[in-house]
């Protein structure tokens, strides 16, 4: 797994090979913080990334100044690996071992960002975005994105916003106010 920006670009971690999650693509993960440089704030950001697995996206969003991260994972193992990362790179961030679901129910907290990488066989795939937004945790003009596999389309959700494909890796894009500019998430 790489780091593919910012202050620890290029900075490599290898969780192992009985590891159970699977880390977003470097192709996918470097496309969508291109996506991403140019449209948000990472210092002014607060992050929320569940189904955390390597921390993978956590450590971009690190890498590009983000201060406040949550990050949540069920698995201890995933969970141990994290914050042995984080422990390497000499950075904080508030990590959770608990079901992503029932984190969620308890959550009072907003956030600009939140990123979701359930497994791809995850039985309630499908139900993730409209729980995630029925949720009240997406400050005003947030945005969610939910990494999934094709056979997942989430286009007539409210919030949807946009689609973007990396091989089998599909990112939804939802926004939490329709008053967003319809161009936030538009390539340049």
């Amino acid at each position: 797994m790489r780091i593919a920006g910012g202050k620890y670009k290029g900075r490599t971690f290898n969780p192992g090979k009985s590891f159970q999650a699977r880390p977003t693509t470097d192709l996918a993960k470097e496309s969508l913080f291109n996506i991403l440089n140019n449209r948000i704030d990472f210092s002014d950001t607060k992050v929320l990334d569940l189904f955390a697995g390597t921390g993978s996206i956590s450590y971009e969003f690190l890498s590009r100044g983000c201060t406040d991260i949550t990050m949540v994972e069920l698995n201890f193992k995933h969970l141990q690996f994290i914050k042995s990362v984080l422990n390497t790179i000499n950075e904080k961030a508030s990590v959770y071992r608990a079901d992503v679901f029932r984190y969620l129910k308890n959550c009072h907290t907003q956030f600009d960002l939140v990123f979701a990488d359930p497994p791809f066989d995850h039985s309630r795939l499908a139900e993730l975005p409209e729980f995630i937004l029925s949720k009240n945790i997406l400050a005003p003009r947030g945005m969610l994105i939910v990494e999934h596999p094709s056979a997942f389309n989430f286009s007539k959700l409210q919030g949807f916003h946009e689609l973007r494909k990396y091989g089998k890796v599909h990112f939804s894009f939802f926004l939490e106010s329709e008053n967003q500019t319809s161009d936030l998430l538009e390539e340049n």
